[in-house]
Order: C-alpha cells, then sequence, then structure tokens
C-alpha cells in the first residue's frame, strides 16, 4: 500500500510503499476512501506547538517521533478482520474514530479514550489516513454512516466531533443565546451545521478575512464582524446585546482569546479549541470578580462521535465547503492548509 508519510519536519511529505501488516486480535483493515487534512496535521509537520513567549512545545517531548504517516479524519469501509473480530462488520461504511487510548486506565474505562495520559491515537502515534489502508484495533471503533456523503463523514471523526463536544459543553443556553465563533475556518463552518442541527439560536462568526466572514454569511451565519477591526470587541458586545455569554475560539492565538475576554458578559463561558499557540495572561483577580469560565476542549469521545453520526444522518450535517484531492497531491495540501489558502477543508482521495 501507499502512504504519504513524514520522513523528516518541515520537509516535504514522502510517498512510502509497504506491504499491509497481518492482523491480530479484533483487528480491522479499512480501505480508506476520503481522509480530511487538518491544522493539528500541521503541527505535527512541523514537529512543534507555540506556546507563546518565545517557547514551544516539541512532540518529541511527547514520544512522538517520525515516520508519521499523518491524517486522523478517516472514512471508508471495512475489508478483512483480525481473527478475532466478527466477520460480518466487513463491508461496513465507516468513519473511524482515531482518538485511541491504552483502553485500560480508569479514564479509558470512563469512555474517555481522547483524554488518555497514553494516548494511541491514528495518525499521531499509530499511521493514520494519508494512506490506501488504515488497520483499527477493534470495529467497534468504525461507526456506521449508511447515506452520509463519506467526504463530510470523515470531517466528522475531527473538526465534527471537536466542535460537537465543544458544544455540548455550553448547555442549554444556546438554545436562546448566540454563540460566538471565532474562526471561519473548517471548524466553524463544522460549528454552524451543528448548531442548526440541534436547533439552537445560531452563531455570531469572527474572522480576519472577508472572504471566510461571505462563506460564513452564506452558511447561515447570525452576523459576522472583521476581527481586524478597531473596535471588534464592541460590535461583539452590540450585537450580544450587551456581551456575549459564550464564545468558541477555534483559533487559539491570543488576539483571539483576548478578543473574546474582551467582548464576553460576567459569567461568560469561553471554550478553547483551537491550537494556533501563544500565551494568556489574566490579572487572576478577573476570574472569580467577573466571573469567567475559561474552558479547554480536547478532541471528542466515541459516544460523542456516534451522536454526531446519528445527528448527521437525521437531520444532516453538511454545510462544510470541501475540495477533493487525490492522495499524490497530500504534501501540497498541508501545505496550502499551513498558508490559510482554503475556505473550509480539504479531502483527499486514494
Amino acid at each position: 500500500m501507499r502512504s504519504y508519510s513524514v520522513l523528516e519536519h518541515n520537509r516535504p511529505l514522502v510517498p512510502v510503499e509497504s506491504e499491509i501488516p497481518r492482523l491480530v486480535g479484533s483487528q480491522v483493515l479499512v480501505k480508506i476512501g476520503h481522509a480530511g487534512v487538518c491544522h493539528t496535521d500541521v503541527h505535527l509537520w512541523e514537529g512543534a506547538y507555540n506556546l507563546g513567549g518565545g517557547k514551544t512545545l516539541a512532540i518529541s517531548e511527547r514520544g512522538i517521533h517520525p515516520p508519521l504517516t499523518l491524517g486522523h479524519e478517516i472514512s471508508g469501509e471495512i475489508v478483512a478482520t483480525g481473527p478475532d473480530a466478527d466477520v460480518t462488520c466487513i463491508g461496513r461504511k465507516c468513519v473511524v474514530h482515531p482518538w485511541l487510548g491504552c483502553g485500560e486506565c480508569a479514564t479509558c474505562q470512563r469512555g474517555q479514550e481522547n483524554l488518555c495520559m497514553t494516548p494511541q491515537f491514528l495518525g499521531v502515534q499509530h499511521p493514520g489516513g494519508f494512506s490506501e489502508y488504515v488497520i483499527v484495533p477493534d470495529p467497534r471503533f468504525c461507526v456506521e454512516i449508511g447515506d452520509l456523503d463519506p467526504a463530510q463523514a470523515a470531517l466528522m471523526a475531527c473538526s465534527g466531533v471537536t466542535t460537537y463536544s465543544a458544544i455540548r459543553k455550553f448547555g442549554d443556553i444556546l438554545k436562546d443565546e448566540p454563540l460566538v465563533i471565532l474562526g471561519a475556518g473548517g471548524l466553524g463552518f463544522m460549528a454552524l451545521s451543528i448548531l442548526k442541527a440541534l436547533g439552537h439560536k445560531g452563531a455570531i462568526v469572527v474572522d480576519i478575512e472577508d472572504s471566510k466572514l461571505d462563506a460564513a454569511k452564506n452558511a447561515g451565519a447570525l452576523t459576522t464582524i472583521n476581527s481586524g477591526d478597531e473596535d471588534a470587541a464592541q460590535q461583539i458586545i452590540d450585537a450580544t446585546s450587551g456581551g456575549a455569554v459564550a464564545v468558541l475560539d477555534l483559533v487559539g492565538a491570543e488576539p483571539t482569546i483576548n478578543l473574546a475576554i474582551a467582548s464576553v458578559v460576567r459569567g461568560a463561558r469561553i471554550v478553547v479549541c483551537g491550537l494556533y499557540g501563544g500565551e494568556l495572561v489574566v490579572p487572576l483577580p478577573y476570574i472569580p470578580m467577573r466571573p469567567l469560565h475559561i474552558q479547554g476542549s480536547w478532541v471528542g469521545n466515541l459516544r460523542e462521535l456516534k451522536e454526531l453520526i446519528q445527528l448527521a444522518r437525521e437531520h444532516g450535517v453538511n454545510h462544510v465547503p470541501v475540495q477533493e484531492r487525490p492522495l499524490s497531491e497530500a504534501d501540497s495540501v498541508l501545505n496550502e492548509l499551513k498558508n490559510g489558502e482554503f475556505v473550509g477543508r480539504a479531502v483527499l482521495v486514494p
């Protein structure tokens, strides 16, 4: 099988030919139909995260080293099983849940494998979707997608479940209050669609690029605001009748988190998913006096992915602009994403 892999950080992806490993235990082999390209793939390709103040977190410090076959947004079909897997799963059209843990610790036993301290993520610790095939440890991680568009379904494994899990953290307040979304990239469009499917009020979308804001407006945003405007915070306050109660930061950069803090009311909740980088300096009295809820959200668990797929099948979650590209263009696509050249998402097709 052919894969496109990181052999050296910040160097072009390299095509690698290899034999399909023999399946053991309950493993299943998924023939990949579509594989999304995500900003996390960019960070892994670069080999580090920006912590702000001139500091970085090298992925090698977490035991992650090349060669890496990236790609954690995978849809496809189960074509073979190991000796202990139920063979009736062969032929299942599925999206693969990539956020796997050790399966044994208390966190995993609670169904939160995505938060495991010894993760086994596909596309990170194990080979992922920039390939023709991927090995999944058990068919239960292959969620049936029915008649969903497989290109859209692939995105559910990361941008979908990430935004779904984050949106759920705000609770029922989103039924009556708008969510302020910082970032009109792939996650932003996914969040718009999920809000609509859940029957929530909707979103005010904030971004620095007018072309993305225009696309967000066409995708159903209540209103849009350019974060480059000097009065962007005041525009958010005015659009939310006095200040936002819920802000979803899908960028995770110093300007976005500071904009969020400047535009919310007392008692507001800010959920951060983005990993662009930087650092946050907040006077400690702000936390109890305002009082602010600043919370991180890290991808999602298998239960949430199943809920999202069911939501998509019943109500439709398909407003994300998708550009399909051949697997052979994986390196070009990764660089285009890094340079901010996409509206929506790119999906590789083997």
